[in-house]
């Protein structure tokens, strides 16, 4: 039971900590969002949202659907912010594992980063999407098969 609060209160990142941190001088700000807004989109693309952010973003549900809208777009609406109360009860267990768990950050370094300079470098595209889509719902489908969700 304890475990569930603590998920439940967890809040997985914020660009605000990025932009306030050892964040590029020579980027733009937008480039703090990148990251966020990519996992934030594949949170909707696998319907993993919560009632309260489909209430509030459906719009913005439906035009990251149709690529209407970027993924750093979509982080920067919600401020940067990826936190519990925008994930289900099954997307918040697998972003605690995933996302609070670093995995995330692995596999967008081992994908994405290589041999640019910071996690801020990294272009925010489709096909960088794409790319970090596939890892994400393999590692999904892993942990789906490892706690039976």
């Amino acid at each position: 039971m304890e475990k569930k609060v603590e998920i439940q209160k967890t809040i997985y990142d914020n660009a605000k900590t990025h932009f306030l941190g050892n964040f590029p001088d020579s980027l733009p700000i937008e480039q703090a969002y990148v990251h966020i807004g990519m996992y934030l989109g594949w949170i909707i693309d696998m319907d993993l949202y919560s009632e309260y952010f489909e209430e509030e973003a459906s719009g913005q549900i439906f035009r990251f659907k149709r690529r209407e809208i970027s993924c750093t777009i979509l982080s920067e609406i919600w401020d940067g912010y990826l936190g519990f109360e925008l994930f289900s009860r099954v997307g918040n267990m697998f972003t605690y594992y995933y996302y609070g768990g670093g995995l995330y950050r692995a596999d967008y370094d081992e994908i994405l980063v290589k041999s640019l300079p910071s996690i801020y470098h990294v272009v925010d595209s489709w096909d960088h999407y794409d790319k970090m889509k596939v890892r994400m719902t393999m590692r999904y489908q892993d942990w789906k098969k490892l706690t039976g969700n």
